[in-house]
């Protein structure tokens, strides 16, 4: 079978060394991004229509119910409006939209934030501490170990339909095994796989994480990104920035006040935050808004204030200095008269 320059990277893979643990001064970690390939052409997971029956296949069914409708957890371990798939677009499935395939072939690996090696199922512990402003299952619980089946279904069910064996079931896992990550030693790939891929910077599949965004041409600008906000992003997210409900059940996120991310989440960062916009919104119209414009309207959205980082410890400025030190987000920096993280709402479930 002949192969095109995406599917050639993304199949480049063999086991990496374990990196060395070490202490770092700025502990707010920056997801990382790479550029986008040149064809567009992307991995695609199995349909959902073909999960399984039996046991396994409830895990992943259970995964993909908490990951579009995250809600169900409100008040036990998300404390916002906010669904996993509001940044993990098509439920976890879109690249360039941090898709769960990809990503859990990237763990185990070093996390900056928690100064110490994470599997699969903590990296999904982090996003509920911060990204739904909650907190996270327990290490076994049924919720992470149903994301973990998800996410790994995702993934092998795409490996078998790319070389052919539509019609092979994805192995199962035990529990423990789900939540480690496709990164770890022991994982291993099915029989009628293991000969034909090789797992050497499995951690860069293609449409991981997010694409590369160019420097603006001039610097970020909250004042600038409230036009684009006004004009590209309200009548989805609200005038105040606080989504849209229908009935009662949110719809879209809120992009910043009391129901969004925390101060402690990857999305608070004006880059991180522009990455996203660029490649993705308005939704369903991506690669709409000039670099200039994603830089903005991240810059604005991510100036007001919202609950506060979880790891604060009742002094603002030792905070920032010591988990934002050089990330570019706002957090304990003084916009228009008002030091953001000072007037921050409440961090984590409030009953």
């Amino acid at each position: 079978m002949r192969l095109n320059k995406c599917w050639r990277a993304m199949l480049l893979w063999c086991a990496l060394p374990n990196l060395a643990l070490a202490a770092y001064p700025d502990m707010q970690e920056e997801i990382a991004t790479q550029p986008k390939a040149a064809d567009m052409h992307y991995f695609t997971p199995r349909d959902l229509s073909r999960i399984p029956n039996g046991a396994f296949g409830d895990k992943v069914r259970k995964g993909y119910e908490l990951f579009v409708n995250t809600q169900q957890l409100k008040g036990r371990y998300v404390g916002n409006t906010l669904n996993c798939t509001n940044c993990h677009l098509d439920a976890g499935t879109k690249a360039y939209a941090a898709p769960m395939w990809a990503a859990y072939l990237a763990y185990p690996a070093f996390r900056k934030k928690d100064n110490r090696v994470n599997n699969f199922a903590e990296r999904i512990q982090g996003c509920f501490n911060y990204s739904m402003n909650g907190k996270a299952p327990a290490i076994d619980s049924p919720e992470l170990v149903a994301m973990s089946a998800y996410s790994y279904w995702l993934l092998m069910g795409g490996l078998l339909d790319m070389f052919g064996m539509q019609d092979k079931p994805v192995p199962e896992l035990n529990d423990q095994q789900l939540q480690l990550g496709g990164k770890d030693e022991t994982f291993s790939l099915p029989g009628p796989l293991a000969g034909r891929v090789k797992m050497a910077g499995r951690e860069h599949m293609p449409g991981r994480a997010f694409a590369t965004l160019a420097e603006p041409p001039q610097a970020a600008s909250p004042s600038r990104g409230q036009q684009v906000y006004s004009q590209h992003c309200a009548v989805c997210h609200g005038d105040q920035g606080q989504g849209r409900e229908m009935a009662g059940v949110p719809v879209l996120p809120a992009l910043w006040g009391p129901q969004s991310y925390n101060w402690g989440a990857g999305m608070h960062r004006v880059n991180t935050a522009a990455t996203f916009i660029f490649e993705n919104m308005p939704l369903g119209k991506g690669v709409q808004l000039s670099v200039q414009q994603a830089w903005d309207v991240a810059a604005f959205m991510n100036s007001r204030e919202r609950p506060q980082d979880p790891r604060f410890d009742g002094d603002l400025s030792n905070t920032a200095k010591k988990f934002h030190g050089s990330d570019q987000g706002y957090y304990g920096k003084s916009v228009e008269g008002e030091l953001l993280g000072s007037q921050a709402f409440p961090a984590g479930i409030q009953p």
